[in-house]
């Protein structure tokens, strides 16, 4: 375990952002976690958990208390079920699944940042799969008894970029998240994506070569600069900032008249089925029709040039810069269309 004072924390995050924390911990051990928490919560110290990174949006000012950066690696595979620890690198271990082992069930998640500790806290998805769908168990601690817990896929009450983990922010810290997976002899789960199914010359609902759903999905994600690179500004950023608005009947009926006053009679937004009745959006979608287009700002935060979903950092911004940015975006969404767009990453002592 390394302890620093006044450590600088903007290296520790995907946007390279942030001031630095009054003290921080790498721990590389679950029971370096368990200890560096539950003495941080005993004296009421403030605590930052960090990861990957890839999900944090950090203050200028910094953070005054103990960020404790989570480094645990590994993982085991007993026939198709995956235990990894919560500080491997998620991308990493997807590539490790299907290269080495041949098997399915998060081929399509391969390119996101970040650690595997975090995938369960957003209920991590993308091209139509969500790690929902193969987690069986968490193990965390639990800050609120001081016990490590064994969570059920039922008990993280997994939604549409949510679960128990981001409900109770302050409760749970990941140690490790357990997968089953599928053995499908060199086949990937179903393609539910459009543009990947297209990709990969597959009609929707069919399997494709695991191998090359995989290499799909990092191509489609390195063409919208969702695939870290330390030389391109573009990635830069926490990946999409914005999570897709899910929008009641009656709230998708009007955000409906305003697309058609705003478009013309014909405009057809995109539009998905979700829980309850209601309809899922795209944010993207909205943030391009409203005038936000690819590379939109002047300053050093801007939108990215390959994709409006993602800000970026595009050398020597500060947090305050990137805050200015994503206020522009949302009241200009909200002004266009009535939908308030709400930010994806974890805001650490600031407020959109």
């Amino acid at each position: 375990m390394q302890e620093l004072q006044d450590a600088p924390l903007a290296p520790l995050t995907t946007f390279r952002l942030g001031g630095p924390a009054r003290r921080l911990v790498t721990a590389t051990t679950d029971a370096e976690i368990v200890e560096t928490v539950r003495s941080a919560d005993r004296s009421g110290e403030p605590l930052l958990i960090i990861g990957g990174g890839s999900n944090l949006v950090i203050g200028d000012k910094g953070f005054d208390g103990t960020a404790l950066h989570i480094a645990t690696r590994g993982y085991t595979l007993d026939g198709t079920r995956l235990d990894a620890a919560a500080g491997e690198v998620w991308t990493d271990l997807v590539g490790e699944t299907v290269l080495r082992h041949g098997l399915a069930g998060i081929e399509f998640l391969a390119g996101i940042p970040g650690s595997v500790g975090a995938t369960p806290v957003q209920n991590v998805g993308a091209y139509g799969q969500e790690v929902a769908s193969s987690i069986t168990e968490v193990v965390a601690y639990d800050r609120r008894t001081e016990r490590t817990v064994t969570l059920s896929n039922a008990d993280c009450a997994f939604s549409y970029r949510h679960s128990t983990f981001k409900a109770e922010p302050d409760r749970y810290v990941v140690l490790h998240v357990r997968f089953a997976l599928e053995d499908a002899q060199g086949r990937s789960t179903p393609v539910r994506y459009a543009e990947t199914a297209q990709r990969l010359g597959v009609d929707q609902g069919q399997p494709a070569d695991l191998r090359e759903a995989r290499a799909a999905v990092l191509a489609l994600r390195a063409g919208k600069g969702m695939v870290l690179d330390p030389e391109d500004h573009d990635t830069w950023s926490a990946g999409s900032f914005f999570t897709n608005p899910v929008l009641s009947a009656e709230q998708f009926a009007a955000f409906l008249d305003r697309v058609r006053d705003r478009l013309g009679p014909e405009a057809v937004p995109p539009a998905f089925p979700a829980a309850d009745g209601s309809t899922k959006t795209s944010a993207a979608w909205l943030i391009d029709r409203s005038g936000f287009s690819k590379g939109y700002g002047t300053g050093p935060a801007r939108l990215s040039t390959k994709h409006t979903l993602a800000l970026t950092n595009r050398g020597g911004a500060t947090t305050d810069d990137l805050l200015a940015l994503a206020r522009d975006v949302r009241d200009g969404v909200h002004a266009a269309f009535g939908v308030w767009l709400v930010n994806e990453p974890v805001l650490v002592g600031v407020e959109l």
